[in-house]
């Protein structure tokens, strides 16, 4: 407006001007004309160019729109930010030195326990926590655990091939003494084969100190749950952390290998989920999950359930087991899950997990909403996953180190591996880990299909509200239900090692250890 008004400005003063010029003038006159012409054109033009840069310092934008934009900007990046990260932690740090009244490890040279692990990766782990806090109690050396060849994944893995057996002794030796191996005047001593009870606590263990009497050797055929979730003296619960998150080190192979497939994953996009995908033939086999599968599917894990000796349940109702929540989610309904959380398509999503039952073509009901989705073999390299071929444990392992460095942690299932990678996040200041509600989404999942659910919104909104409160904020740790009574309440109460607050997470930051 500036400039059309000081050119309307300029055509009306050299009009004006014209006006009083005489027809003849002499040359003297002419003259004179001409030069308070060129005058006033130079005068103009200095007060144009004046408003002209003037024009070019005012910004493009007012200072109240400005002010406007950058409170968006800042209320998207608020957003993004509720999307990844984890804002729980607080003051509180892990926290897993003895007290003042903890004594270094002192155990009698003529005792020993050894221990045969039961159970996929993450159980044997845990085994083997318990393990070495009963080796503590009942005042034995522990011989390295013998790891389980037997479970369903036939994995001939050895105790060195998993973990780093050096560190694990060094980690522990004020705690409790641990040898490669029985020494041979001990191996043809009469021993013990105990199955200690479920979920024990320190008065058992107490107790069983009375077999040295009559043996210096006890072996323990199981390993898996054999100390209780609560009631253990604080040191020894600390002793549990101590040993799974620091003295159990995973081998330099596989730990070298999972923290670069990390820094692939940081460096495509900075930050992913980890999905723990748990829709693998075994898993729907043994909890009669079929929703989605075609009649020949179904058969098969039938058969596959019946065949297998050690699952006591056989005859399973698929459409009872979804909607109690007992079935882990599809591919298609935890892009649906993730899609109604607020996560944009560009995702990007490490699953966490064997052989997907359905191959590609089921997959792709997740990849259609999020293309972004690598897995191990598309990650690493045939060179570097040879070593581990055939070895379910190993490769188990590095998806675990994946999951618990990744920015948001989904397990589609609660199994051993979802409480595991969800304790340990917890222990490292309460990584963001959203646990779906299952049994409420299958009912918004219906809904949606049958046409109840008209807006994607709606959707948004409910799916976000049933789990604001499931992202991994500190809590106590959970009781049983109510109405069960006696011991059987134990097997029901929360796994230590999927929640060790208050034991191993300390509020103080007086008290917080060093890593």
């Amino acid at each position: 407006m500036a400039n059309l008004r000081l050119s309307s400005n300029h055509r009306n003063s050299s009009s004006s001007t014209f006006k009083f010029i005489p027809k003849k003038l002499s040359p003297l006159s002419l003259t004179l004309y001409t030069i308070l012409l060129f005058c006033l054109s130079i005068t103009l033009f200095i007060l144009y160019s004046k408003d002209v840069l003037d024009d070019d310092q005012t910004p493009l934008f007012s200072k109240d729109f400005r002010s406007g934009f950058h409170h968006i900007r800042q209320f998207q990046q608020v957003a993004d930010a509720h999307l990844w990260v984890s804002t729980f932690s607080r003051n509180l740090r892990p926290c897993v030195k003895p007290t003042s009244n903890y004594k270094a490890a002192y155990q009698d040279s003529n005792r020993f326990i050894t221990v045969k692990c039961n159970g996929g990766l993450n159980q044997m782990r845990t085994g083997i926590a318990d393990m070495v806090a009963v080796a503590r109690i009942m005042n034995a050396t522990l011989v390295i655990p013998m790891l389980d060849k037997r479970s369903f994944w036939q994995d001939s893995s050895g105790f060195a091939d998993m973990f780093d057996v050096p560190h694990f002794i060094t980690s522990l030796q004020q705690d409790v003494d641990i040898v490669k191996e029985l020494p041979k005047h001990f191996e043809f001593v009469p021993r013990a084969r105990k199955h200690f009870s479920l979920w024990s606590g320190m008065s058992y263990y107490e107790n069983m100190t009375h077999l040295w009497k009559d043996y210096q050797v006890i072996h323990v055929a199981k390993s898996d749950s054999r100390l209780a979730n609560n009631d253990l003296p604080l040191d020894i619960q600390r002793l549990r952390c101590r040993t799974l998150y620091r003295a159990l080190r995973f081998s330099p192979s596989i730990e070298l290998l999972g923290k670069r497939l990390v820094e692939r994953l940081r460096s495509r996009g900075g930050k992913y989920i980890a999905l723990h995908l748990r829709y693998e033939k075994d898993m729907l086999s043994f909890t009669g999950c079929t929703y989605g599968l075609s009649n020949a599917e179904s058969e098969e894990l039938r058969i596959m359930r019946e065949n297998t000796n050690h699952w006591k349940i056989k005859k399973i109702n698929a459409t009872e087991q979804r909607n109690a929540g007992y079935c882990p989610l599809t591919p298609k309904e935890v892009g649906i899950f993730i899609q109604a959380l607020g996560y944009p398509s560009s995702t990007l999503i490490y699953i966490a997990a064997g052989e997907i039952y359905g191959g590609a073509r089921r997959l792709s009901d997740l990849t259609v909403r999020f293309p972004n989705v690598v897995i191990k073999e598309t990650l690493a390299t045939q060179d570097e996953l040879e070593a581990f071929s055939g070895h379910a444990s190993q490769t188990a392992a590095i998806d675990y180190i994946i999951s618990v460095e990744s920015n948001v942690f989904i397990p589609s299932h609660s199994g051993n591996m979802a409480r595991a990678v969800e304790g340990h996040r917890r222990f490292l200041g309460h990584r963001k880990t959203i646990t779906p509600d299952r049994k409420g989404l299958i009912e918004v999942f219906d809904k949606l299909e049958s046409g109840q659910l008209e807006k994607a919104s709606s959707l948004s909104e409910i799916v976000k509200e049933m789990h604001r409160t499931r992202q991994g904020a500190p809590r106590k740790r959970g009781g049983p239900p109510s109405g069960i009574k006696g011991r059987a309440r134990l097997r029901y109460e929360e796994s230590f090692y999927q929640n060790p607050f208050p034991e191993c997470i300390c509020n103080s930051l007086e008290n917080r250890d060093k890593p």
